[in-house]
């Protein structure tokens, strides 16, 4: 019987097109992606998550690896830094669209936030979203952030269910992209 191999890596700019279909399927709506990133969002994600400095970039990414086959990749950065990762994100987008992307702040200073979680399809239901979350609240604490934060979906009950068995509490509300998400935090321990 064969045991499956999984292993949580740090991402690479080869990475880019994994974080690209990741931030897509963390944002969850097409019309709201094309409203963001323009027709070829997903082209716009990969050329951010290739350059250092953008909030998708792969310096903020680790990858997991299922079997060596890329099967999912979670995005996470000091809240201190969003204002600069989102300005440098929103000056790319507006040299590849002509629009200037309205975002708000999703977090904030003493927060370790996690930007973007997604497993592809065909990896679901294998543990690897609790992985990753795991290691990447583990790297948090040992850059010595004492909160870890997320945003998500108010309807999506089974991400909420993942979250809270890990940890994470839901406290309060926060507006992203207009739409009003739960925002959840870990508390570390630090």
């Amino acid at each position: 019987m064969h045991t499956p191999n999984l292993i949580i890596r740090p991402a690479q700019p080869t990475d880019a097109n994994l974080i690209a279909q990741a931030v897509s399927m963390g944002i969850g709506h097409q019309e709201t992606l094309q409203q963001y990133c323009g027709a070829n969002y997903l082209q716009v994600l990969a050329q951010l998550a290739a350059m250092p400095g953008t909030l998708y970039s792969y310096q903020n990414a680790w990858v997991a690896q299922y079997d060596g086959t890329p099967a999912g990749a979670i995005i996470g950065y000091d809240g201190a830094q969003f204002e600069l990762l989102r300005q440098a994100t929103c000056q790319f987008i507006c040299q590849q669209t002509g629009n200037m992307p309205a975002t708000c702040g999703e977090t904030e200073p003493g927060e370790f936030y996690i930007d973007t979680l997604a497993v592809l399809p065909t990896f679901r239901h294998a543990g690897i979203g609790r992985k990753l979350i795991t290691a990447l609240c583990q790297q948090a604490t040992q850059m010595g952030h004492a909160r870890v934060g997320l945003l998500v979906d108010p309807e999506n009950t089974k991400a909420q269910a993942l979250y809270t068995s890990v940890g994470f509490k839901n406290i309060g509300d926060k507006p992203f992209f207009g739409l009003p998400m739960s925002h959840f935090q870990f508390a570390t321990n630090k």
